[in-house]
């Protein structure tokens, strides 16, 4: 199956898909919570593999939290995590480092006054700063106590790639984490996810993983290969949690352009809504985790979740429409034909392209040069020769030699 017809089918079957709202109840096994609020919109449900557990659609992540002078803004978080609860939104996903590790203990502070069996909580093992097993121990008991849980819903090994996929094999990562799931100290384990589909395959198949989360949204279905992590992970049967749908804000901040073709589809929609629902209308994605950062990011998305509506072949049409003019007002103005591939040594032109356009575009440089250092060697921009075989080639007659030299003086 090619690209093409792989999305198309992959987005039709979302319709179909076993996506379920349901009224849950608080303390009603691992079918979790509503707290009593009948009132309230409920965000639509997705039903974890076989079983009774469902997970909304929308999961609240703790690491873009509302800040007020340099802390988190604690009782704004508050009230955003009470709007979550009371609108079925009750997954929440916090990690060792955010907010420096203040976002462990905000969840304790936050979630404190619900049942423990009302809502679900993910936390990460943070694999870049493991030097010996005595840390697992360690940095495993500090996350009990600064989130005060007493076991964890689901529990993954952090910004997994090749580099730290070495060390989580080399410190028996998964074996202790066995170890805490036959404890009851960890419900279910997984992974996150930074860098290419081949590694990931190596990952997915080590080991039976009860999920995985990959970033994700419609820029770096390409862009960062996402389309090719998402088929490793469904063909493998393994449930998709997503982060940075809306990758960090920059699919909410588009070009006027693409901004207008989203208004003219649909007035009022915001471009966070088209964003979100391109991810969630993908079967096999469980979870989308949104790092809301304001109450009014949480109305909106909380607005595009109950109920959820699957994108409609119309729609997608669209998102490819906005895309398209977001990447040609870009710094420089790649459309992502590929007329320019095969590259004689292999450099991959319209990627390399992309990412130089998300930084200029006001990406963070951080995330850019992820995506720059997961790639191969031969294919980044650095590997470029000037031999002048895509200058021929491009419909756009951009400059390809001379672009890929800043492309690759920005990530050097």
């Amino acid at each position: 199956m090619n690209r093409r017809d792989f999305l198309k089918s992959a987005l039709t079957v979302a319709a179909l898909a076993p996506v379920t709202r349901f009224a849950a109840q608080a303390g009603a096994g691992e079918e979790k919570g509503k707290n009593g609020r009948e009132s309230n919109p409920q965000v639509t449900r997705r039903r974890y593999k076989n079983t009774d557990m469902t997970l909304p659609l929308l999961g609240f992540g703790l690491m873009r939290l509302p800040e007020k002078d340099g802390k988190v803004d604690r009782a704004t978080a508050r009230m955003m995590v009470d709007r979550a609860m009371a609108s079925g939104c009750n997954y929440f996903d916090t990690a060792y480092m955010y907010h420096n590790g203040e976002s462990e203990m905000f969840a304790a502070e936050a979630l404190k006054k619900y049942p423990r069996d009302s809502y679900y909580l993910t936390t990460k093992m943070p694999t870049i700063m493991l030097k010996q097993e005595e840390d697992l121990e360690r940095i495993f008991q500090e996350q009990l106590r600064r989130t005060q849980a007493g076991y964890f819903d689901f529990y993954l090994m952090h910004w997994l790639n090749a580099a730290h996929w070495k060390i989580a094999e080399k410190l028996k990562l998964y074996d202790f984490m066995k170890k805490k799931q036959a404890e009851g100290k960890i419900r279910r384990i997984g992974f996150s996810y930074h860098g290419e589909p081949e590694v990931l395959a190596e990952i997915a198949k080590a080991y039976p993983w009860d999920v995985a989360q990959i970033q994700l949204n419609y820029l770096d279905w390409e862009l960062c290969r996402s389309r090719e992590q998402y088929e490793v992970l469904t063909k493998l049967g393994i449930p998709v949690l997503v982060m940075e749908p809306l990758k960090g804000g920059t699919l909410v901040k588009l070009t006027p352009e693409a901004k207008a073709i989203f208004e003219k589809a649909e007035p009022g929609a915001s471009a966070a809504s088209w964003g979100l629902r391109y991810v969630a209308s993908l079967p096999n994605v469980l979870c989308v985790l949104s790092g809301m950062s304001a109450p009014d990011q949480m109305t909106d998305n909380l607005k595009t979740f109950s109920p959820f509506k699957p994108l409609s072949d119309a729609e997608r049409k669209t998102v490819a429409e906005a895309l398209a003019a977001y990447r040609k007002s870009g710094a420089v103005p790649c459309t992502a034909c590929r007329y320019c591939a095969p590259c004689p040594v292999g450099v991959d032109i319209p990627r390399n392209l992309a990412v130089y356009n998300q930084v200029k575009a006001g990406g963070r440089q951080f995330y850019g040069k992820l995506i720059y250092d997961a790639m191969p060697e031969e294919q980044r921009a650095s590997s470029c020769v000037s031999c002048g075989a895509c200058l021929k080639k491009c419909p756009q007659k951009i400059n390809i030699p001379e672009e890929l030299k800043k492309t690759a003086a920005m990530f050097r």
